[in-house]
């Protein structure tokens, strides 16, 4: 008995080493890095429309307010073309692109922040969607230190991190391979429509910290308490699409309008389409079913100001539009 207790603790300890030994891709430059340059001739098109929920300055002082660096317009085409757009404390972005996302050979998409170096990193995690309602996160890994605090301009070793947006320093985006989503049934890989960056608070204060894919706690610069705070989302360049589902779901959205658009709390909106509507979904920024209706409007009564992602399903298919109740 005191021999298996023995070996157990044993393989305990040898399996807990080899986690914390293992290292993953290293900085710009060195051999073995994962690093995309922004004009690689990978890159077949980057993203054309932005939903932007802002974080604080320091979310243990929320009296700063909000970060406010850039606009959702920032997030739009080549990495280094238009400035950035600051997400703050926990802030994220959904972005959308011209066709769906779809699984090749490699990675799919890459992540483009605008760190001015290879150690001042700020990372966020990354999601996608075939709808804009399911999000999948990639399984993220960080072996940083989990008790002592990255300071506001502190280091983080990139070998230390994976599946996490802001490895890199600017102008070189972090990749992500779709392959790596296989099996699950709430995303289609063939058609992934929406990418959702998500900032990493980088807190080790039990109280903000976010956490890996193994329960760690991720280190990065904390807090950051200026208007640019937080993850800097500079781009998304997409290598792999899908031409022929994008034409298809391009055809149902211009099929549907919404009006008004935005609407005030109260008041109807109509959802006029060339096809018959059958039923329509409410989400809300969060992904969450709140609502329905078996008709081609809805009542806005029951719904708190601020956006929405309502599921439009026709006789041709289904897609989704955003409303605002203000």
């Amino acid at each position: 008995m005191h021999n298996r207790i023995f070996i157990f603790i044993a393989l305990f300890f040898i399996s807990l080493f080899s986690v914390t030994a293992q290292t993953y891709a290293p900085p710009v430059g060195q051999p073995g890095t994962t690093a995309m340059y922004k004009d690689s001739s990978a890159f077949v098109n980057w993203v054309t429309g932005c939903d932007l929920v802002r974080g604080y300055q320091d979310i243990s002082n929320t009296s700063l307010g909000y970060v406010n660096a850039g606009d959702s317009s920032m997030a739009f085409g080549i990495a280094l073309s238009n400035g950035v757009v600051s997400l703050g404390d926990g802030g994220s972005a959904i972005c959308t692109f011209q066709y769906p996302i779809k699984n090749g050979s490699g990675p799919d998409f890459a992540v483009f922040e605008n760190s001015f170096d290879d150690t001042f990193l700020e990372l966020a995690f990354v999601e996608v969607s075939s709808d804009g309602l399911n999000y999948v996160r990639f399984a993220s890994h960080s072996l940083t230190d989990t008790v002592n605090q990255t300071g506001t301009f502190g280091a983080t070793d990139a070998t230390k991190l994976n599946n996490l947006a802001g490895k890199y320093r600017g102008s070189y985006g972090t990749p992500f391979d779709l392959q790596e989503l296989a099996g699950n049934p709430n995303i289609n890989l063939n058609s992934v429509t929406h990418v959702k960056i998500i900032d990493v608070v980088g807190s080790v204060n039990k109280a903000y910290a976010k956490r890996d894919s193994y329960n760690n706690m991720i280190n990065d610069p904390w807090p950051t308490a200026f208007g640019s705070g937080g993850f800097d989302l500079d781009a998304i360049g997409v290598i792999h699409q899908n031409t022929s589902v994008g034409l298809k779901e391009n055809v149902l959205e211009k099929n549907i309008s919404v009006y008004p658009n935005p609407v005030n709390k109260g008041d109807k909106i109509i959802f006029n389409s060339s096809e018959r509507i059958n039923s329509l979904e409410v989400f809300n920024f969060s992904g969450q079913k709140i609502g329905s209706s078996a008709y081609s409007f809805l009542n806005t009564s029951n719904l708190d100001k601020g956006i929405y992602l309502i599921q439009i399903t026709s006789d041709k298919g289904s897609v989704s539009k955003k409303v605002i109740v203000q």
